[in-house]
């Protein structure tokens, strides 16, 4: 195994090059505002040793929200206050077969999601944050991630604003649902965390910084709780397309429908990339090109 800890900065910014070539495939999300304003020729990336060496090239500077993306670190937080046991009741370790915010699978489900990737799974867990209203609930869980991964990541009220007033229907369909099979206790307070925790933002290294905490065994977090996280990442982060993936690529890897990709690589980092551009499935197309050369070039797969 070669390992990110052997790329170079001259090496880095070759492939960067060639993944970003791969973005006009891909489309900026149209249905959030604040989010249709990306540049789809935006590229960031950082790479995130264990060491805590980093390497981080492109557009840096960027702030984007990680919908999505902060999906497992949710999940990973509720291990955390619960147990796994506990939390894998409320939430299943399916894979999807249908888009990430499909409601006539969750009804063929009979109202259990499949998994904490999916809206469906990030609703109901979102219903199980502790605080007594919804903004001490993710307060707490931003402090939780900053605290851990010594980060400065906030809930940005502006794309906050812009999601609430731009409501997707299908999530409020898909909360009812969760409702009635009993799964969710409180649809306004369920909704209301779920789309703060979608608005947590931050830049590319602060993404990779968070990635690092379930890649490295360390005193804080307990090692079960990583390798569930880690496990259900590999096969249900990149929603329908997440097998095709765990073939090409071979690690856990979660995207955001900004454009925000976290990959995983076990016991060495993380890599974060932001490129707003996705594809069908609401994934970064070029994060996931990057991703698939890194991956071959330095054979980082967990099944090498």
């Amino acid at each position: 195994m070669i390992g990110i800890k052997n790329i170079n900065i001259h090496d880095l910014s070759i492939l960067v090059e060639q993944a970003k070539t791969q973005a006009a495939q891909g489309k900026v999300i149209e249905r959030i505002p604040q989010l249709a304003m990306a540049n789809p020729h935006w590229f960031a990336v950082n790479i995130t040793c264990k060491s805590d060496e980093s390497y981080s090239l492109g557009n840096t500077d960027c702030i984007f929200p990680f919908m999505s993306a902060i999906k497992p670190f949710s999940l990973l937080y509720l291990l955390e206050q619960f147990t796994a046991k506990q939390v894998l009741q409320w939430v299943g370790i399916q894979p999807s077969t249908a888009p990430f915010n499909s409601l006539a699978q969750l009804i063929a489900d009979n109202g259990h999601p499949r998994n904490s990737m999916i809206n469906s799974g990030a609703i109901t867990l979102a219903d199980k944050f502790l605080g007594k209203d919804s903004n001490e609930s993710t307060g707490l869980f931003c402090t939780w991630l900053n605290k851990l991964a010594g980060t400065n990541l906030y809930i940005d009220l502006d794309i906050l604003a812009s999601v609430r007033a731009n409501r997707s229907p299908i999530n409020i369909d898909i909360t009812n649902c969760l409702y009635e099979a009993g799964n969710v206790n409180n649809i306004k307070f369920a909704l209301d965390v779920y789309e703060q925790i979608c608005c947590v933002s931050g830049r590319v290294e602060d993404l990779a910084k968070l990635g690092k905490i379930l890649a490295c065994e360390s005193d804080f977090i307990n090692n079960q709780n990583r390798q569930v996280v880690n496990a259900v990442m590999l096969t249900c982060g990149l929603y329908e397309v997440s097998a095709e993936y765990s073939i090409k690529i071979g690690l856990p890897m979660k995207s955001g429908i900004s454009g925000g990709l976290i990959t995983i690589v076990p016991n060495q980092g993380a890599i974060a990339s932001y490129s707003p551009a996705l594809d069908h499935a609401g994934n970064s197309v070029a994060g996931l090109a990057l991703m698939e050369i890194l991956s071959q070039n330095l054979q980082l797969s967990i099944f090498y």
